[in-house]
């Protein structure tokens, strides 16, 4: 099943179970996830969402076989998230990629996070959500009315769908005035080190080990 809506000039295509046969990323693909809450380990994973930063969101529904979905059988949607020559770009990766691995038994990987960049660079704040970066970086206003909303549902709303695709759609022109920032602060190998991480912080989290942090005293 594919649908289609339009929103605020951007095309949403929304897909159940998997990613159709033959949709290109290019070379990043910008993704974020909707979870039943906040902890991976308990909360499934609902949707994941993408875009290639060109105006148009893929909107993929995981729904569990005991609401009559195939769970985790989505092979197109885990080829490209393992996929390496496909850099995937999230905000906040270090949950994400633990929902995805713990959702889909896929290790995502080569990640860059936007969260990560920020922090690393607009140190002259301490506001780095995806609202602050949208508002500061390309002047654009994101309504989070829809954040705690029920993503486990079959049916989402066009207002839901609307918000879902917010938050990958603007996130290669964000990225494009962060790596410039980390380039002018030289501070991109950094950046790198952390981004390569990632994958391994999130299994950690799956274990357990976010609290008490393993890199603690």
């Amino acid at each position: 099943m594919s649908q289609t809506q339009f929103a605020a000039g951007a095309t949403i295509h929304i897909h159940r179970h998997d990613l159709p046969d033959g949709v290109d990323f290019g070379a990043m693909a910008a993704i974020d996830t909707e979870t039943m809450g906040l902890d991976p380990r308990r909360d499934r994973l609902c949707l994941v969402q993408l875009s290639a930063g060109d105006g148009v969101a893929h909107l993929v529904q995981i729904i569990p076989e005991t609401l009559g979905g195939r769970g985790a059988d989505c092979p197109n949607l885990k080829r490209l998230l393992t996929d390496p020559a496909v850099t995937k770009l999230f905000h906040f990766a270090r949950f994400d990629v633990a929902a995805l691995c713990q959702g889909l038994g896929a290790v995502t990987a080569p990640v860059i996070c936007t969260k990560i960049a920020s922090k690393l660079v607009r140190t002259y704040t301490d506001r780095h959500g995806l609202k602050d970066l949208c508002r500061d970086l390309i002047g654009v206003e994101l309504s989070k009315q829809q954040q705690t909303s029920d993503w486990g549902a079959i049916d989402l709303s066009p207002e839901q769908c609307a918000y879902a695709a917010s938050d990958v759609l603007h996130l290669h022109a964000i990225w494009a005035r962060l790596d410039a920032l980390l380039k002018r602060e030289g501070r991109r190998d950094i950046a790198q080190g952390c981004y390569d991480f990632l994958p391994m912080r999130a299994r950690l989290d799956l274990l357990g080990y976010d609290e008490p942090d393993i890199f603690s005293h």
